[in-house]
């Protein structure tokens, strides 16, 4: 498992809000749902995208741009145009004179015209335990890919199964927008001049690396910075000074977050105890992993499986 495979046991959809946004101009929405992430694929038209810390943007057909929250942020036709509804938090639209509104287009489709000629693809994480505050931290406010930068047949498929309505059609679209993402920020990460965080750029040291894989590899393994240390073949000083230099955390506060994206993802499963997630993901009691995941996370084992159901 490298680095961004890593981060990818974070970014794990759970019944995310997803559609097609059909859009007639003149348009303005202005977004303060105050979700961690937002994904906005450009199929077909133009949009201006804008924050109080980001400069405007244009997107095109193609472009992708990334929405770090909570941070609200406006999406219209024309920087002038006046903002027309907004989304609050729980996905609830507003007017500008704070009415309920609805622009339902059907399933999974949504805007002020079906006839829409800007058409865009809206996938939206709606938990941060959904995410790894390592990858958002990673991210601007707003981040915008263009389509000259990167090549994937997933915005395609996403558009062709975004508006079907089939069983278990939910977790399909979890699962492209979960792909969709990793492919985002791989050529987000990769692009000419981008800064690639410390943490992904360990993965290919010749010590770090090979410590880093050896933790995900097994992180309910008892590992220790002295058994780490030797199985890589470096001194403890040496491993301790290095991995916390490149990744941005000491070896066993990596291996401690590890644990906690993979307890937070089984912890989902139907049939999960407390008990059966600390022993699977290496904590010694449940409430060893109890006191741990409310500490990082704010929230406890039970409360966020009541929240992920």
């Amino acid at each position: 498992m490298d680095a961004l495979a890593d981060l990818l046991e974070g970014p794990r959809a759970h019944g995310a809000f997803l559609l097609r946004g059909l859009m007639k101009p003149p348009w303005s929405v202005r977004v303060r749902d105050e979700a961690p992430l937002t994904l906005v694929a450009m199929t077909q038209g133009t949009a201006w995208v804008h924050s109080e810390r980001e400069k405007p943007q244009q997107l095109t057909a193609g472009d992708i741009a990334l929405f770090r929250g909570p941070e609200p942020y406006v999406m219209s036709d024309e920087l002038d145009t006046p903002w027309q509804v907004t989304i609050n938090p729980g996905q609830i639209c507003t007017t500008p004179t704070g009415e309920r509104t609805s622009w339902d287009l059907g399933v999974r489709s949504w805007g002020n015209s079906a006839d829409g000629t800007t058409v865009m693809l809206i996938g939206t994480y709606q938990m941060p335990a959904e995410l790894t505050s390592r990858l958002l931290s990673a991210l601007p406010t707003i981040a915008v890919l263009h389509g000259d930068a990167w090549d994937s047949p997933l915005p395609e498929l996403l558009d062709r199964e975004i508006v079907r309505d089939e069983p278990g059609q939910d977790v399909v679209l979890d699962r492209l927008l979960d792909l969709l993402l990793i492919a985002v920020l791989r050529a987000w990460f990769h692009r000419p001049g981008g800064q690639a965080p410390a943490w992904y750029r360990a993965a290919s040291d010749p010590v770090v690396g090979e410590a880093l894989k050896l933790l995900q590899d097994d992180p309910a393994k008892p590992w220790t910075v002295a058994t780490l240390a030797a199985q890589v073949g470096v001194s403890r000083a040496a491993l301790a000074r290095r991995f916390t230099e490149l990744v941005g955390d000491p070896p066993m506060s990596f291996l401690a977050d590890l644990r906690l994206a993979w307890a937070a993802e089984l912890l989902r499963e139907p049939d999960a105890t407390v008990t059966s997630v600390a022993r699977k993901v290496g904590y010694s009691s449940p409430f060893a992993l109890s006191t741990a995941f409310k500490r990082v996370r704010g929230v406890s084992p039970q409360e966020h499986r009541a929240g992920g159901r």
